[in-house]
């Protein structure tokens, strides 16, 4: 029996419509928006925003502000790839489970590792006690920022050296690493930051960690609904998005119990149960997508979606996409934010008259959403960096 096919057209078709950047498709909850794609780039600030806003009906900043800082309906974690993301409220227990819990545990053991080479005596007992003084101070003080937690914290001002003896040899303080910790375990968040939306200077405040989730229960929950998202897709895509081990992947992938499907090359690959049917083509659409935004991100092999000439313009050396323009779920260009605020973009080819009007609209669009605030990805790309040049 032949496998159901699934075209190059088809699964831009999938893309437009559940990662919601097909205008019909929009979600009308930030938590929403980040859930079409299972998690939001979050280790640049303003990535978050973005990804977001193209995703939503309606609302500017102040909307997915409120999701992170008020009513908390969207969180940010350290997890896959040892990467920080956002994700919805209501996924975040899986996520930690299923990712965060190791990564904490790893960065623990580290730490622990740099305290007992640095030769002073530091020890688990020492970390537990300056963990539970920061705390504290948060329960004291409210949100506060590292340097006013170590300003209040004495144990947080501890230097240790790493790597004594060796010709990388460093003196680094400890409250950077012991937030991370801190913030690894679930026992304090990232709250409003210093200065605007686009900033990664965070307060913190104190929270409960989340409630426990058995980690194969939550791999089988991440692993679902990441192929709904990602369908067609590998278990190598899979393993490259979670960071998982192999065996992991192929344990969680066997509890979903996924279709197989007939790619247009000839390959195979897998969708949600059930899910092999055609998907309705949206109207034709046009979308700015920040650095890192996770529809880019989203997969080893992206070749359906991104012509492998363009890799060059739109990546830095350490395989970090940039600002990206689509058209009908096409990676057809890139695009910038000069300092005067003009958002200014760059076809790779010929997209035709209707991508580029409808790009036009959309980077008018964009720039007014964004208004005074500046944008400056935390890893350049040589398309980004000559748009602005």
């Amino acid at each position: 029996m032949s496998l159901p096919l699934v075209t190059t057209a088809e699964r831009r078709h999938r893309l437009g419509r559940r990662h919601r950047l097909a205008p019909s498709a929009r979600a009308a909850t930030v938590a929403e928006a980040a859930d079409s794609v299972v998690a939001l780039h979050a280790t640049d600030a303003a990535t978050v925003f973005l990804s977001a806003r193209t995703r939503l009906t309606e609302g500017g900043p102040d909307a997915i502000e409120r999701a992170l800082y008020e009513d908390v309906s969207l969180v940010r974690l350290l997890s896959m790839r040892n990467t920080l993301f956002a994700v919805s409220a209501e996924l975040a227990p899986y996520v930690d489970a299923s990712t965060a819990r190791a990564i904490a545990a790893k960065e623990r053991r580290t730490l622990l590792k740099h305290l007992d080479e640095d030769g002073q005596g530091l020890d688990a007992a020492w970390l537990a006690d300056a963990e539970a003084a920061a705390l504290d101070a948060l329960d004291t003080h409210g949100p506060s920022t590292g340097s006013q937690l170590s300003a209040a914290v004495p144990a947080l001002r501890q230097k240790i050296t790493i790597s004594r003896g060796k010709k990388y040899e460093a003196e680094q303080g400890v409250a950077t690493r012991v937030i991370r910790l801190l913030a690894a375990d679930g026992r304090i968040r990232r709250a409003r930051p210093r200065g605007s939306w686009t900033s990664s200077q965070y307060r913190w405040v104190h929270t409960e960690p989340w409630p426990a989730v058995p980690a194969t229960e939550a791999r089988t929950e991440i692993a679902r609904r990441w192929l709904r998202a990602y369908g067609p897709a590998t278990e190598a895509d899979l393993k490259w998005w979670t960071g998982w081990t192999l065996t992991d992947v192929r344990k969680a992938l066997a509890a979903v119990g996924p279709d197989q499907v007939r790619l247009e090359d000839g390959s195979t690959a897998l969708v949600s149960p059930g899910d092999t049917g055609t998907e309705p083509a949206p109207k034709p659409w046009a979308a700015l997508l920040p650095a890192l935004d996770p529809t880019a991100m989203g997969w080893a092999d992206r070749g359906f979606h991104l012509d492998p000439a363009h890799r060059s313009a739109l990546f830095d050396y350490a395989g970090n996409i940039g600002p990206t323009v689509w058209w009908n779920g096409e990676i057809v260009g890139g695009w910038a934010q000069r300092s005067d605020g003009e958002i200014v973009w760059r076809l790779l080819g010929n997209a035709g008259r209707a991508a580029e009007q409808a790009i036009t609209t959309e980077a008018a669009r964009l720039a007014a959403w964004v208004g005074e605030a500046r944008i400056t990805p935390r890893f350049r790309t040589p398309l980004e960096r000559e748009l602005v040049a």
